[in-house]
C-alpha cells in the first residue's frame, strides 16, 4: 500500500507561522497538519531547560478552544474539517505529556493559569480572521513563542513531517483525507480551575473597589469569554445587561470597527437603552477574548469607539507604570502626552516583539512594566502593585484587565468615558484592510517603497536635508545614492498620497514594520501585509477623527483606492 504521503487524496497545505501562532482555511487544515505543527511543537519545547520555557514529559500540558464550530466539531460545511483540538490533544498525549483540557475560556485564561504551574499550553481559536479559517497558538512554560523560537521549530516540524509521511499508510493513524481513522472523538473532561483562577485575578485586584452605578453593555456575539467576563463585572459591582448573543461565530476585528460595524453596535445600543434606561459603556472582546472592544455611549444613546491604543494610554496611567512597550502603529498621541517620558524604542508590531521589548526594559532596571498593540491587547510585563493588591505578570494580550482599567478609571475621575479619554493629547487613529489580497503582492508593495539599504530604519526629510536613521536611532550616512533613492521613493508614493486627496508634503518615513509614512501636516498612513492572513492594512493618525477616517477610507476605496492603486503598479 506504501506510506501515507503517497496514499493521500489531497495536495496538504502547510500551516505557517504568523503574528499569532498557525491558521490556515480549516479546509486545508486537516487533522494531519495540525497534529504535525503541534507535535513537532510539543518536541521543540521538551528539548529546552524549563528555565528557558521547556516542558518535561510525562508532565501536564494544558489546552483549551474557542467558540468556532471548527475547533472542537466536524463542520459539513468546511468540507466535512474540524476538530482542531482533538488533533492538539492527540499531539500532547503522542508526545508523552499528560493533555488537560480547560475547556473554552479566553487565551490569557489559559496562559495565565499554565505559566503560573510553568506548563506548556496550545490554545485553538482563530482569533478574529473569517468563520472558514482557524488556528491555534503554541506557549512555552513562561508564555509566548518568541520570534527565537520560530526557526529551530521550522525545522523540527520538517523533521515530523518526513517521520510520519514516510509512515506507512496501513499503520497510520489518518486516513487518506489526512483525517483521524477513528472518526470523532470526544475530548477529555473540562477542568474549570482555570476559569476560577482567570476571575479571581481580577476580582482579588480590585478587591475593595466597585464599580457601582456603572450600568454596562456586554456585547456578547461569540466571544469565548462571554460569560465569564460578565461574572467579573458584576462582581465589582457593575450593572451588566448582555446583548448580542450569537451561536453562530461572529468575526469581531477590535482593530477594525468600520462604519458598518459601528452601526451595529449603534442600533444594539439604541435597543437596549429603550429597554433599560441610559448607559454608560459598550464593552465586548475578540473572539478568543484578548484584545478589548471599547465604547463609551453618551446621552441619549450614542457611542463613541476608542481604539485599543488609546485604551492602553488610559491604562497605563491608571497603573502608575514606569515603562511602556508599543509597537510602530500605535497612535502617536503617546509621543506627545504625559506618557511620552516613560516609552520605551518602538516596535514591529506583533506580541512577541512587545513581549522583547519589555523583557529588554525590565534587564534595564524598569519595575512597572507594561505594552499593548493598536488592536488593543495589553501586555503585563512585571508584577504591578496597587492599593497593596498584587497583580501577577501576565506578558501576553489580555482583553479583561484593559476594560476594568478604563472603567475605574472613569468611575475614580467622575468622568463620562467621552470625557476621560478626551483628557489624551488630541490624536486620532483609525485603521482598515482589504481583505483576501494576496500576501506576496503585499509583501512586494513594502519591498517598492523600501529603501534599498535595508540599515536605513528612518527617513527624515527636513528641507533640503535628509536625516537617516537606523534601527537604534543612530545617524547614517545619507550619500548620493542614499539620498536619490529615498527622494524618488517619496516622489512615487506623493502620486498615490496626492494633494487632491489633501496629503501634504512627506516629511518622515519609517520601515520599522512596513512603510510608515509621515506628512508635514501632521497626518499619517501607515501601509503593511497582515502578518498572518491575506489581508493588507492601513493605519491613519491625523488631528481630527474625521481626517483619520478619511485616510483610511481613501487607503481602502473599490475599485481605486489607494492600496488598490499600489496593487496595480505592481501587476503592471
Amino acid at each position: 500500500m506504501g506510506d501515507l504521503k503517497s496514499n493521500l487524496s489531497y495536495l496538504p497545505r502547510e500551516l505557517k507561522f504568523g503574528t499569532s501562532g498557525r491558521r490556515g482555511l480549516v479546509a486545508d487544515m486537516t487533522q494531519l497538519e495540525v497534529y504535525i505543527n503541534a507535535l513537532a511543537e510539543i518536541e521543540y519545547l521538551q528539548s529546552l531547560p524549563v528555565a528557558e520555557g521547556g516542558v518535561v514529559k510525562g508532565e501536564e500540558f494544558f489546552y483549551a478552544s474557542d467558540l468556532r464550530s471548527s475547533s472542537t466539531r466536524f463542520v459539513a460545511e468546511l468540507d466535512g474539517r474540524g476538530e482542531i483540538a482533538q488533533a492538539i490533544e492527540r499531539a500532547i498525549h503522542d508526545s508523552g505529556m499528560k493533555p488537560v483540557n480547560l475547556g473554552f475560556i479566553p487565551t490569557p485564561a489559559l496562559t495565565f493559569s499554565a505559566i503560573s504551574k510553568q506548563k506548556g499550553s496550545m490554545m485553538v481559536t482563530g482569533s478574529h480572521i473569517p468563520f472558514d479559517r482557524n488556528g491555534y497558538k503554541t506557549n512555552t512554560s513562561r508564555g509566548e513563542l518568541l520570534k527565537k523560537h520560530e526557526e529551530p521549530i521550522s525545522k523540527r516540524v520538517e523533521q515530523v513531517r518526513q517521520r510520519i509521511y514516510s509512515e506507512s499508510a496501513d499503520a497510520s493513524l489518518f486516513d487518506a483525507r489526512g483525517d483521524f481513522k477513528s472518526g470523532h472523538c470526544d475530548l477529555t473532561r473540562e477542568d474549570s480551575a482555570a476559569r476560577e483562577t482567570y476571575i479571581d485575578r481580577y476580582v482579588s485586584f480590585f478587591a475593595g473597589e466597585s464599580l457601582a452605578g456603572m450600568r454596562l453593555l456586554f456585547y456578547q456575539h461569540s466571544a469565548v469569554g462571554r460569560d465569564l467576563i460578565v461574572e467579573i463585572l458584576r462582581r465589582l459591582g457593575a450593572e451588566v445587561i448582555p446583548v448580542g448573543r450569537s451561536e453562530t461565530f461572529v468575526p469581531i476585528d477590535t482593530e477594525n470597527i468600520d462604519s458598518a460595524r459601528l452601526g451595529e453596535l449603534q442600533k444594539i445600543t439604541n435597543e437596549a437603552t429603550a429597554r433599560y434606561g441610559a448607559v454608560d459603556a459598550l464593552v465586548s472582546t475578540d473572539g478568543d477574548s484578548d484584545r478589548p472592544l471599547v465604547l463609551g455611549v453618551d446621552a441619549p444613546s450614542t457611542v463613541q469607539f476608542f481604539g485599543g491604543d488609546l485604551v492602553g494610554m488610559v491604562v497605563a496611567e491608571y497603573l502608575a507604570a514606569d515603562a511602556i512597550v508599543v509597537p510602530i502603529s500605535c497612535n502617536d498621541a503617546i509621543d506627545r502626552g504625559s506618557l511620552a517620558g516613560i516609552l520605551e524604542p518602538k516596535t514591529r508590531i506583533g506580541s512577541p516583539y512587545v513581549i522583547a521589548g519589555m523583557d529588554a526594559a525590565l534587564k534595564r532596571g524598569k519595575h512597572r512594566v507594561c505594552g499593548w498593540e493598536a488592536n488593543g491587547g495589553f501586555l503585563v510585563g512585571s508584577m504591578m502593585v496597587r492599593k497593596g493588591r498584587v497583580l501577577a505578570a501576565l506578558p501576553t494580550r489580555d482583553a479583561v484587565l484593559p476594560i476594568l482599567c478604563t472603567l475605574f478609571s472613569a468611575h475614580e475621575k467622575q468622568l463620562s468615558l467621552s470625557a476621560l479619554f478626551a483628557t489624551l493629547p488630541k490624536r486620532f487613529s483609525r485603521s482598515a484592510l482589504l481583505k483576501q489580497f494576496p500576501r506576496k503582492i503585499a509583501l512586494e508593495i513594502v519591498e517598492r517603497f523600501s529603501p534599498a539599504d535595508r540599515t536605513v530604519n528612518e527617513a527624515i526629510f527636513n528641507d533640503d536635508q535628509l536625516i537617516l536613521l537606523d534601527e537604534n536611532k543612530a545617524d547614517l550616512v545619507a550619500s548620493e545614492v542614499h539620498t536619490r533613492n529615498l527622494l524618488n521613493i517619496r516622489e512615487s508614493l506623493s502620486g498615490f498620497f496626492t494633494t487632491e486627496n489633501g496629503f501634504a508634503e512627506i516629511c518622515d518615513l519609517n520601515y520599522t514594520d512596513g512603510v510608515r509614512i509621515g506628512f508635514s501636516n501632521g497626518d499619517v498612513a501607515h501601509v503593511r501585509p497582515s502578518g498572518n492572513a491575506d489581508e493588507l492594512r492601513i493605519y491613519a493618525v491625523a488631528n481630527t477623527e474625521a481626517r483619520a477616517n478619511a485616510i483610511a477610507a481613501l487607503g481602502i476605496a473599490e475599485p481605486a483606492g489607494i492600496l488598490r492603486s499600489m496593487e496595480k503598479l505592481i501587476n503592471d
